[in-house]
């Protein structure tokens, strides 16, 4: 079976609850308690989109989070009651797409899930659409079929959203790019932070720059966004 979205979360009245109220408003959503259980929901369902504990009872959903990256590209928020900046940029750095503080909003937390699900699902019925089947420059190429990353012919293992950002940057390139125009265009979402953002570009540059610490592609313009420098603007 298809969920929209599937709740891994040990605080079961919390759980319970969100998964009710995303219910209500019509995202089919699971919960479970546990990795096990996650792990056998998976055997037999899957979902669009992963909301994921940190702590749980019989792993660490950070680990449990790096298996998840090794075959599904879904996106996956974090929610944990940890607020530290180091969490924050483990969970990204692992895979995650967003990290959500608790005690959250259901209000907002629905609203987010909402959009990260649109967003995914019209990736996916674009696919195919672009007047072309990919993009190359220099030596990189983004495979618009088959939605993969290819940095001299060997393939970079990047995100859903990874992917969707760097499309965005190259469609839009060798100009300035703001934050907020990231922002409403790739996340749509008005509670992403810069500190997100920052974390998904660095990430991007590891995959795709000869020397992410001196990129020569995707370029920072100090307090205002980014630029992809195409390969003939260099």
């Amino acid at each position: 079976m298809k969920y929209d979205c599937l709740i891994v979360d040990d605080e079961e009245v919390l759980a319970k609850n969100t998964g009710e109220y995303f219910n209500m408003f019509e995202v089919k959503t699971k919960v479970v308690f546990s990795i096990a259980q996650a792990e056998a929901f998976f055997e037999e369902n899957d979902a669009s989109l992963l909301l994921l504990d940190i702590n749980l009872e019989d792993g660490s959903g950070f680990e449990f989070c790096r298996k998840i990256r090794e075959t599904k590209t879904m996106p996956i928020l974090f929610i944990s009651a940890r607020n530290t900046d180091d969490d924050k940029i483990i969970a990204l750095n692992i895979g995650g797409d967003d990290y959500i503080e608790k005690p959250y909003s259901l209000g907002v937390l629905l609203a987010k899930v909402k959009v990260m699900l649109k967003r995914f699902a019209n990736d996916d019925s674009k696919a195919g659409e672009d007047s072309k089947d990919s993009f190359a420059d220099g030596n990189l190429t983004i495979d618009y079929i088959n939605k993969t990353v290819l940095v001299a012919g060997e393939e970079k293992k990047l995100t859903s959203l990874e992917y969707t950002l760097l499309k965005y940057l190259t469609d839009n390139r060798d100009r300035l790019i703001t934050k907020q125009e990231l922002f409403d265009h790739v996340w749509n979402d008005k509670f992403t932070s810069d500190g997100t953002l920052n974390v998904h570009i660095r990430k991007i540059r590891e995959a795709i720059e000869e020397d992410p610490n001196n990129p020569k592609r995707i370029i920072t313009v100090w307090k205002e966004g980014y630029r992809y420098q195409s390969e003939g603007k260099r």
